[in-house]
């Protein structure tokens, strides 16, 4: 049996090839035999790992968040204001590097995919939910500051993130009256005008 440190690196590796698959190839064009080849491992290797497709796929979504997370650490731990790390997210989450672009691909699949699957819609509940009430925990702390404008702040959170979200589709879907600039100026504003207390000039 593989030692615990390496079983935990070749884990990692299927995940990680599991997510590019899944970005280039879509969810339901998922193999294990296209995971293998992407990994430089057997098929029987992954199922070592998974005993299927679905928890594979699974594990693959949330390893997605978790790296997303991790990606945005110095984000989530800066002690800089509310309005500052409320534009850092804006910025950190416009399509334009490739992991970027890959991780919005990833998610796109598993919203397509949520609503013929309670397994999977339960996982967008959960993941979706730490996002939104870690975004949610800013515009908290900018409120009691006196920085960001009164209301709900999960309202508020929610209505920053389906911005996001939703322009973020747009930009992946290739349109060109939305741009990844458009998209980042649009969602800048956003946060500079009606989540500001005072409107950002």
């Amino acid at each position: 049996m593989p030692r615990p440190s390496v079983e935990a690196e070749r884990r990692a590796q299927i995940l990680r090839a599991t997510c590019q698959v899944i970005a280039e190839s879509g969810l339901r064009n998922l193999r294990i035999s296209d995971v293998a080849r992407r990994a430089g491992v057997s098929g029987g290797t992954v199922h070592y790992y998974f005993d299927t497709k679905q928890d594979l796929a699974q594990a693959a979504f949330e390893d997605c968040f978790e790296r997303s997370l991790e990606r945005r650490r110095w984000l989530l731990d800066s002690r800089a204001d509310a309005l500052t790390r409320l534009r850092q997210i804006v910025h950190s989450y416009v399509p334009g590097t490739p992991e970027t672009v890959e991780a919005w691909k990833v998610w796109i699949e598993l919203w397509a995919e949520s609503p013929r699957s309670p397994r999977l819609r339960e996982l967008n509940e959960r993941l979706y939910g730490d996002w939104r009430r870690i975004v949610a925990d800013i515009v908290r702390d900018g409120q009691s500051r006196g920085q960001l404008t009164d209301g709900d702040p999960l309202v508020l959170a929610n209505m920053l993130v389906g911005m996001i979200d939703g322009l973020a589709v747009q930009v992946l879907a290739g349109s060109h009256s939305l741009t990844a600039g458009r998209m980042r100026t649009t969602c800048l504003a956003f946060v500079d005008t009606v989540l500001a207390r005072t409107p950002v000039r």
